[in-house]
């Protein structure tokens, strides 16, 4: 619709200032000046509310509003003061205009808006330097403080919550986060992570019935004390990940098993020569009667050094697999088998020139230590205790043919490695929650203990110490999931902020998030 007089284009223009008599716009160079009266309506009071068109006198108030063209708006108002006409109330006020100008403000309503709106995703001086960008010069400070006086939500009491801890400074500090686990809002955050100050915001909120957390006894102890009849859904995604450090700890531990398969070395040095010697020592100290604790004291080992090497039953379950990466000279494996075959004594000069020529990029040195390591003589590259891990724990579906070949071979290296396998594969399907998963846990918890796998077994005792929470989170649609979220928004927030600011601003974002 075209504009018709300059009236028209300022009304436009200014359409926020709406409830104001614009009177004059003047053109100053870096800024607008707009030059604004308020309407002649009668106003009320602000404390009886009765309406005065008596005026007393006049007053200018002088507030910045959104930028136009690039540069500053700065609006001078005229607004009355008016004479209460109420005996006994004040005797005389002046008139606010609601929406456009607030009591104290030296922005208008909208500008303030957009302020909030960015110190609400920046903060202190991103916020002031992209605000510098639009035109308006606000320091940091005044950003945190616009910040601060944003009012926080103040909703119902969730019937489903979701709690977790935050570094607040990795591994001194720490805090705790509340959210409903329903609707994904944020509720509250706490300033540490101890069991009495979860238990005291729980009393001050009642009517949760169900609370979801991980694995932590120090939530479980409070949630227990302060709402007995509430119940505990323990997480699911982390069932799943001690699965699979258990998983892994297995697997590492029949290295001497599956890597016969592959044909890849196992570690002959002077290292596998000390693994073996205090594999004897450990076993010896534990038939003469020695418990954990003095074994560790005479061999000045770590405790849980020890455990390990308890667990294993024969001492060339210590020994590994070397962990070797993709190499450059992979390719040309074959070339190096074909050659070193048809001659011994081949120096490895000459192998670096031939495989030069077909492509290698990489260095002498690289080779020298590809063929010290064996590598060029095995069948096949061998894989890591990681890698096959993580085959293991990998869904059906998503591996290829040949990996699923590779990994029927593996398996079933020893009987060990079958019932391993065996065991992941009946847990997986219980992450999806059900109400039968109850006792399909029981069947699944039996099924592993009766194998000889330590690791597992000290996943199951686990269990057995959480079983509860446990079950409510295999049966239960409730998860932390959406808990762990707000704790990875969380640590965007903190880098913004490089790590500067207190508690009372993260949790005012965190809050506002």
């Amino acid at each position: 619709m075209p504009v018709k007089d300059v009236n028209e284009l300022v009304q436009t223009v200014f359409s926020g200032l709406s409830p104001l008599v614009i009177e004059d716009v003047t053109d100053e160079g870096e800024r607008i000046v707009v030059r604004a009266r308020t309407p002649t309506e009668a106003a009320g009071c602000p404390v009886c509310g009765a309406p005065s068109g008596r005026m007393h006198g006049y007053h200018w108030r002088t507030v910045a509003d959104v930028p136009v063209d690039d540069r500053r708006v700065v609006v001078r108002v005229r607004v009355r003061r008016l004479v209460c006409p109420t005996r006994g109330c004040r005797h005389t006020f002046r008139e606010q205009v609601p929406g456009v100008l607030e009591r104290y403000q030296r922005r208008t309503a909208r500008l303030t808006r957009q302020v909030k709106a960015v110190v609400k995703e920046l903060a202190g001086r991103a916020g002031a330097r992209l605000l510098a960008v639009l035109a308006v010069g606000l320091s940091r400070h005044t950003t945190l403080r616009t910040l601060l006086r944003i009012p926080l939500p103040t909703g119902r009491t969730p019937r489903v919550i979701g709690v977790d801890d935050f570094a607040l400074c990795r591994r001194h500090r720490y805090a705790t986060v509340v959210i409903d686990a329903e609707t994904h809002e944020r509720i509250d955050v706490l300033p540490d992570r101890t069991a009495v100050t979860l238990e005291a915001w729980l009393r001050e909120h009642p009517g949760i019935e169900v609370v979801c957390r991980d694995g932590s006894a120090t939530y479980a102890e409070a949630i227990r004390r302060a709402l007995p009849d509430a119940v505990q859904v323990g997480d699911r995604w982390h069932l799943w990940k001690n699965l699979c450090e258990a998983a892994l700890s297995e697997v590492k531990a029949h290295s001497a098993c599956w890597a016969t398969v592959l044909d890849a070395p196992i570690y002959d040095g002077p290292r596998a020569q000390t693994t073996l010697e205090r594999w004897h020592q450990v076993h010896d100290l534990l038939d003469q009667g020695a418990g954990l604790l003095e074994c560790a004291r005479r061999l000045q080992l770590a405790l849980n050094t020890v455990k390990r090497y308890a667990r294993a039953d024969q001492p060339e379950r210590m020994l590994r697999v070397p962990k070797y990466r993709a190499s450059l000279v992979d390719p040309y494996r074959e070339h190096l088998r074909k050659r070193r075959a048809e001659d011994p004594a081949v120096p490895v000069k000459h192998l670096f020139e031939e495989i030069k020529t077909l492509g290698f990029t990489g260095c002498l040195n690289l080779l020298h230590k590809y063929i010290n390591q064996g590598r060029a003589d095995a069948d096949r590259s061998h894989i890591s205790p990681r890698r096959l891990a993580r085959m293991l724990l990998t869904r059906p579906d998503n591996l290829k043919v040949e990996q699923h070949e590779l990994l029927a071979k593996l398996t079933a290296a020893c009987p060990e490695m079958t019932q391993l396998a065996a065991g992941i594969s009946d847990f997986a399907p219980l992450l999806t929650p059900h109400p039968d998963n109850a006792d399909a846990l029981t069947r699944w918890i039996a099924q592993v203990r009766a194998a000889d796998l330590p690791h597992l077994h000290a996943f199951t005792r686990g269990l057995d110490r959480d079983i509860d929470a446990v079950i409510a989170g295999l049966t239960l649609p409730y998860s932390n999931g959406p808990t762990e979220g707000v704790n990875t928004k969380t640590k965007r927030i903190a880098r913004q902020m490089h790590g500067r600011a207190g508690f009372t601003l993260l949790r005012h974002r965190i809050l506002l998030g």
